[in-house]
């Protein structure tokens, strides 16, 4: 069942859902080749990121749940994104029915902690919404920074596949693990 889009808040970050005018600043952050260096290695166009910010408006109306905007508190500055999908994606094992968890942040802001303390809050979310569910993330085997935040939210390596015929880690999370 649908819910309204979340407010959550950290000691450093307000997490909120997307309005259009995070398109350029969501933009800028996916079309810098460090950001996308691990996930699908091309900068996304304009149009890319505007059917992105639509389709994580279309998770918060039809399945209860999306993608945040990260913003840092004091200041407002836009940090990235973080939230849960379905994309139906087309990998075996099929990830359908599994809320799968992203992240991606500015390069400016990388080694801080705030894709940790992000994911962190996004998933005390989720044990609240689905106490008993399972979640998912995939990462490329070379992405270890990824790697180190998914581990220390309690992700843990279910196998390695390929996803659009690049090598890709499958981990998942019990909810309530840290």
């Amino acid at each position: 069942m649908p819910t309204h889009p979340t407010l959550l808040t950290t000691d450093r970050l307000i997490m909120r859902p997307h309005t259009r005018d995070d398109f350029l600043e969501s933009y800028a952050m996916w079309s810098d080749p460090e950001v996308i260096r691990y996930i699908g290695g091309k900068p996304f166009t304009r149009e890319e990121v505007w059917a992105r910010l639509l389709r994580y408006a279309g998770h918060w109306a039809m399945l209860g749940y999306g993608y945040w905007v990260v913003r840092d508190k004091e200041s407002g500055r836009f940090l990235g994104e973080v939230g849960f999908a379905d994309y139906h994606r087309e990998i075996e094992p099929s990830l359908m029915g599994t809320p799968e968890i992203g992240w991606a942040l500015d390069p400016a802001v990388h080694g801080r902690g705030y894709a940790t303390e992000a994911v962190r809050a996004a998933l005390s979310w989720a044990d609240r919404q689905w106490p008993d569910a399972e979640t998912a993330c995939i990462i490329a085997p070379d992405n270890l920074p990824s790697l180190r935040v998914a581990h220390k939210c309690g992700y843990r390596e279910r196998l390695r596949t390929t996803y659009k015929g690049k090598p890709t880690i499958v981990l998942r999370r019990a909810a309530g693990v840290v």
